[in-house]
C-alpha cells in the first residue's frame, strides 16, 4: 500500500511539473517583446519627388518592451537612415525614428520594412506615396551640343533650373535691374549682402549643377577661372578650421539668374561669396560684359590634409610683381602713388567711380618686353572668364596698351601690408592690394578687383 501511494505521488509531482514548466514556456513566448504593426504609422506618407529632401517620422510600436539597447534595420530605396539605434524602458509602447526622403525617387510609390531582428519579434511594412514635383531630377539636358559660350552657360543653368522646386526656383530667378545687378560683396555677409541660393542648402544632385553652371561660364586655364573660384571656396573652409567662425564655410556661396538664362535677351550670372563675387552679362547670345569680378584670398597659401598645395592668387601676385620689378628706379619714381591703399578701390558699391584722370607710368614710354609684362600681368584676371571672352578681351587691352597706366604704392615687392598696384587703360582696370591677415594675423592675405570702364554689367547701367 505504501509502495502505491508512493509510486501515485511521484507520479502526480512529474505530471504537474510537465504543467508548470509548459507554462512557463507559454508564459515566456507570449511576454518576449514584439512590434506591433497596429500601431506602426509614419507622421506622413506622401512626398514629392521635388529634388529636395523631405523629413517624417516613423512611429513603431512595441509589445512588452524589456530594458536596454534597440536596432532597428530600416529597408527602402529612398529614405535613410537604414539603421537606427535607440534605448528603450520597460514597458515602453512605441519609438519614433526620424526619416528622410531625398527627393529624388523615379518611382510613383515605396515601401519601408522596419524590423529589430536582435530584440523583437516581427516586421512591419509602411507604404507610400510619390507624386511628381513641379521639377526633379530624372532628366538632365544634355548640353554636348552647345558650341557658344552662352549656349552652354545657359544649358547648364536650365539643367540647374530642372533640379529646383518651385519656391527654390523664385529664390533664384530674380528681376534684372541695376538695384540687384549691384548686389555683390567680398565679406563674409551671407545672404544679408547677396542674392539667390545658398550652396549649403542644395541637395548633392543640385549643387553639382549649380556648379556646372560656374564652370561652363568661367575659364579652363589651371590655377585660373573654375578651378580658382573653388579655391577660393576651400579656403574659407581652411578659415573656419582655424577658428574663423561659423560665417566662413565654402557653403555659404550663393549663385543667382537675374532675369531668365536665355540665348536672345539680356540676363546676368551671379556667384559669390566671401572673397569672390562672379559678375557676367549676357545678351542676344553673347558675352556682353564679364565684370565687375573680386577676387580675394586668406590664407594666401596652405597645404590640405591629402597634402595638395593651394596658391589660387598666386599667379596674380606674381605677374604684378614680375611688372614692377621690370621697372628702372627713374620709372619706378613716375608710376610711384602719394596715397596709402588699405583696400581697393572699386569694390562693392563703389560701381563706376573710376578716377577721372589717369595717374602713374604711361605703358607707351616702356619698352616692347615690358609691354608685355603689363598684358602678361592682366592675364590672370582677364583668364578667369570663358576662354573664348578672355581671348577677345585680351586683345582689345593690348590694342590700348599705349594708352593704359600702371601705377603702385607701398613696395613694388607686393609682401607687406597696404602694398598696392594698378593697371588702368582705356577698358581694362584691374587693383591688388595687400592687407593684414584677417584669421592668420601674422599674415597677409589679397583683395583685387577686376573691371572694365565700359563693360561693367554689359555697359546696361549708368552711375
Amino acid at each position: 500500500m505504501n509502495g502505491q501511494f508512493i509510486r501515485l505521488t511521484l507520479a502526480l509531482f512529474l505530471f504537474l511539473s510537465v504543467v508548470v514548466s509548459c507554462k512557463k514556456t507559454e508564459n515566456d513566448i507570449i511576454m518576449a517583446p514584439s512590434i506591433n504593426c497596429t500601431s506602426t504609422s509614419l507622421s506622413t506618407t506622401s512626398f514629392t519627388n521635388s529634388g529636395s529632401p523631405q523629413n517624417t517620422t516613423l512611429s513603431v510600436g512595441l509589445n512588452n518592451a524589456t530594458a536596454g539597447s534597440v536596432t532597428f534595420n530600416l529597408v527602402s530605396s529612398d529614405f535613410t537612415p537604414t539603421t537606427y539605434t535607440t534605448t528603450v524602458k520597460d514597458g515602453q509602447t512605441s519609438v519614433a525614428i526620424p526619416l528622410t526622403f531625398d527627393g529624388t525617387a523615379t518611382i510613383t510609390s515605396e515601401t519601408i520594412t522596419v524590423s529589430a531582428p536582435s530584440y523583437a519579434l516581427g516586421s512591419c511594412a509602411i507604404a507610400t506615396t510619390i507624386t511628381e514635383g513641379s521639377s526633379t531630377t530624372t532628366t538632365t539636358p544634355d548640353c554636348s551640343t552647345a558650341t557658344t559660350t552662352t549656349e552652354k552657360v545657359v544649358c547648364a543653368a536650365n539643367a540647374f533650373l530642372a533640379t529646383l522646386t518651385d519656391a527654390q526656383k523664385t529664390a533664384v530667378v530674380l528681376s534684372y535691374n541695376q538695384t540687384n545687378a549691384i548686389k555683390w560683396s567680398n565679406l563674409p555677409c551671407g545672404s544679408g549682402c547677396r542674392l539667390g541660393l545658398q550652396l549649403s542648402t542644395l541637395t548633392d544632385v543640385q549643387l553639382t549643377a549649380a556648379l556646372a553652371v560656374v564652370k561652363a561660364a568661367t575659364g579652363t586655364t589651371e590655377n585660373e577661372g573654375y578651378d580658382e573660384a573653388m579655391q577660393i571656396r576651400a579656403a574659407d573652409d581652411v578659415l573656419k578650421t582655424a577658428g574663423g567662425g561659423t560665417g566662413y564655410s565654402s557653403g555659404i556661396y550663393f549663385i543667382a539668374f537675374l532675369g531668365t538664362p536665355s540665348t536672345t535677351t539680356t540676363w546676368q550670372f551671379q556667384f559669390g561669396g566671401h572673397h569672390l563675387a562672379i559678375n557676367k552679362t549676357y545678351n542676344a547670345g553673347a558675352v556682353q560684359g564679364a565684370t565687375p569680378q573680386f577676387e580675394g584670398v586668406e590664407p594666401k597659401s596652405w597645404t590640405a590634409t591629402n597634402g595638395s598645395s593651394y596658391a589660387p592668387l598666386s599667379s596674380e601676385h606674381d605677374a604684378m610683381a614680375a611688372m614692377l620689378a621690370s621697372l628702372s628706379a627713374d620709372q619706378l619714381a613716375s608710376a610711384k602713388l602719394s596715397s596709402t591703399f588699405s583696400d581697393v578701390l572699386l569694390g562693392p558699391t563703389n560701381d563706376g567711380k573710376f578716377p577721372a584722370t589717369k595717374v602713374g607710368l604711361k605703358v607707351s614710354s616702356l619698352s616692347t618686353d615690358q609691354q608685355a609684362l603689363i598684358l602678361a600681368a592682366m592675364k590672370p584676371w582677364v583668364l578667369d572668364t570663358d576662354d573664348a571672352t578672355a581671348a577677345s578681351l585680351l586683345a582689345t587691352y593690348q590694342n590700348e596698351l599705349a594708352d593704359t597706366y600702371i601705377a603702385y604704392s607701398g613696395n613694388a615687392s607686393l609682401s607687406s601690408n597696404a602694398d598696392y598696384v594698378r593697371i588702368d587703360g582705356p577698358s581694362v582696370w584691374i587693383e591688388f592690394v595687400c592687407q593684414s591677415g584677417v584669421v592668420y594675423q601674422n599674415q597677409i592675405h589679397y583683395h583685387s578687383i577686376w573691371r572694365d570702364h565700359t563693360r561693367d554689367y554689359g555697359g546696361n547701367f549708368t552711375f
